[in-house]
C-alpha cells in the first residue's frame, strides 16, 4: 500500500509551529505596533464584515491580506497558537485577540467594541 505524505503524518498540519522564527516575530510585531490589526483575506466576508466595522466607527487599522503573502499559511499557524483558531479574521485590538468578525460585529452591537478603543 503506497502512503501520501499525510497519511505517513508529514503533511504541514502535523510540523510544529517555530514560535521563535521570523514568521512568528512578525506576528507578534504586528499585533503590538498597532491598536487594530485584522489578520485577514480579501475574500472573506467574515472579514469584510469585521472590517466594515471598524469603519462605521471611523477607526483606523492594519489589514494583513493573508492571501496575498508567501507566508500566509505559516502566519495563520501562528496564529493558531497564539490565538487557538487558524481561521480569518484574526482581529486583535490592544494586543488582544477579540476573534472574528462575528465577534467582532456582536462586540459592536453590545457597546464592549468602543470601550475597548
Amino acid at each position: 500500500m503506497k502512503q501520501s505524505r499525510y497519511s505517513m503524518g508529514l503533511g504541514s498540519s502535523s510540523l510544529p509551529t517555530d514560535m521563535s522564527g521570523p514568521t512568528a516575530q512578525f506576528v507578534k510585531d504586528a499585533i503590538t505596533q498597532d491598536k487594530i490589526v485584522i489578520f485577514s483575506k480579501s475574500y472573506c466576508p467574515y472579514c469584510k464584515m469585521a472590517k466594515d466595522v471598524f469603519d462605521k466607527l471611523k477607526k483606523s487599522y492594519t489589514s494583513i491580506e493573508l492571501d496575498g503573502r508567501d507566508d500566509g499559511d505559516q502566519i495563520q499557524s501562528v496564529l493558531n497558537e497564539i490565538t487557538g483558531a487558524r481561521t480569518v479574521p484574526r482581529v486583535f485590538v490592544n494586543g488582544e485577540c477579540v476573534g472574528g468578525g462575528t465577534d467582532v460585529k456582536s462586540l459592536y452591537e453590545n457597546g464592549q467594541l468602543e470601550k475597548m478603543l
